[in-house]
């Protein structure tokens, strides 16, 4: 065997190394005592990143080499996983849940915005190093998490083409300083009636609301049939190829007659892949397309997600991470900004503590970890977590995307 190449190099072998490496992470996640006290330290999300990391970092497989990434998880997985996340959203129903909790949301995604460009100002005074090279691009990656959530991050990745072990960095970044946060939030969630009670905050909205969406999901959960779930993968996999079709002849159109194509990346046509796909899926989510999500579209979608995070982790090199210890500083700097204005407009606006948290972690945590923070406070609540946290997988690319554009100019890149 040459030096340096790889234990195993067959792309087949390597996606069923994968998979079984998934199946064994939630497996395992779902187990009682130790495990289950081991994953309350670390989570699956991190596991799935930093397994198929060391298998590349020993020499077991190339990350690198294989095909897997691309074109299978960036160009077909990860768009898919974009339009089975979005149809899922309820528009409507997010407008219904009142004018200040959409407000709370809308602030908590320009807060974590400012926060970004506050931490990369203070960063590059603090420590200059740290901010060098692609450091505004795994930002952009990373805003695209905390507006977001794994979809929008993993997007953002390819846009701007965020170098895989700077990538890896700031999913420590978000893990580490991400779940604390959540760990925060829970805390206080036992003590919402008190914070309430000194702010003077009016609640009565709260039982109203936790009815109002707990019945919508309870009408369409079902048992998937073999139809649900043909009409479920037809529809990702269908937009995906017409999102293909029309991509590349729609980057080459701005390119050539609009000046300033260059500059947003309207001229790559993966960024076109990913706003076609977003788009298609919002539009779905107005149909009865959306009713699939009552037979798992969410979950497959996801289940796309979770191999493209594999996939990512399999290039990474883990020795590497260390270069940049101070990237928790800045990560720390970040959410602390977004956390003090936050606060500051709950207590000018008079909303609930609950409003204040899960308005913050629908952005931080996303639709993953948003359910968890709200049946904190109360059970049936969790959907509304849910539901908050899935809007963010429509406008998070947006965002992430502008943000992205302004750190890359503060950077000179």
């Amino acid at each position: 065997m040459p030096e340096n190449q790889a234990l195993i190099t067959n792309d087949i072998v390597v996606l069923g190394l994968i998979a079984a490496t998934l199946g064994a992470v939630f497996w395992t996640a779902s187990l009682p005592g130790a495990w289950k006290k081991f994953y309350s330290f670390v989570p699956a999300l991190l596991l799935c990143y930093f397994i198929p990391g060391i298998y590349n970092t020993v020499g077991l497989i190339d990350g690198e080499a294989t095909r897997l990434y691309n074109p299978v998880a960036s160009r077909v997985l990860l768009p898919a996983a974009l339009v089975l996340l979005t149809l899922t959203i309820d528009i409507r129903g997010v407008m219904r849940l009142g004018p200040k909790l959409v407000l709370m949301y809308a602030l908590a995604s320009l807060t974590v915005m400012a926060g970004a460009v506050v931490a990369f100002m203070a960063m590059s005074f603090i420590h200059p190093p740290t901010m060098a090279g692609d450091t505004w691009g795994g930002m952009a990656a990373l805003a695209g998490s905390w507006i977001g959530g794994g979809a929008n991050m993993l997007a953002m990745k390819e846009i701007f083409d965020v170098d895989e072990t700077t990538f890896g960095q700031f999913v420590v970044v978000d893990v580490g300083v991400g779940y604390v946060w959540m760990a925060v939030l829970i805390f206080l969630a036992g003590r919402a009636k008190a914070i309430d009670a000194r702010s003077g905050a009016d609640t009565s909205a709260l039982d109203e609301l936790q009815e109002r969406i707990a019945s919508y999901q309870a009408q369409h959960d079902r048992v998937a049939s073999l139809t649900d779930l043909m009409l479920i993968v037809g529809i990702a996999l269908g937009v995906v190829g017409l999102a293909h079709a029309l991509a590349t002849p729609m980057a080459n159109w701005f390119a050539a007659n609009v000046s300033w194509a260059r500059q947003v990346s309207l001229h790559e046509p993966f960024v076109w892949i990913v706003v076609l796909s977003t788009l298609a899926g919002l539009l779905l989510s107005f149909t009865r397309a959306r009713t699939l999500d009552g037979a798992g579209a969410s979950k497959i979608g996801t289940l796309f997600l979770y191999f493209l995070i594999a996939c990512i982790g399999m290039q990474m090199d883990l020795v590497a991470l260390l270069d940049k210890p101070l990237l928790l500083l800045l990560g720390v700097i970040w959410i602390s900004v977004h956390i003090v204005l936050l606060w500051i407009a709950a207590k000018l606006l008079h909303v609930p503590f609950f409003y204040f948290a899960i308005g913050s972690q629908s952005n931080i945590g996303g639709p993953a970890s948003a359910p968890v923070v709200a049946s904190a406070f109360h059970p049936a609540l969790a959907p509304v977590g849910a539901l908050l946290g899935a809007v963010g997988y429509a406008t998070g690319t947006v965002a992430a995307y502008v943000l992205g554009l302004i750190l890359k100019s503060m950077a000179g890149a």
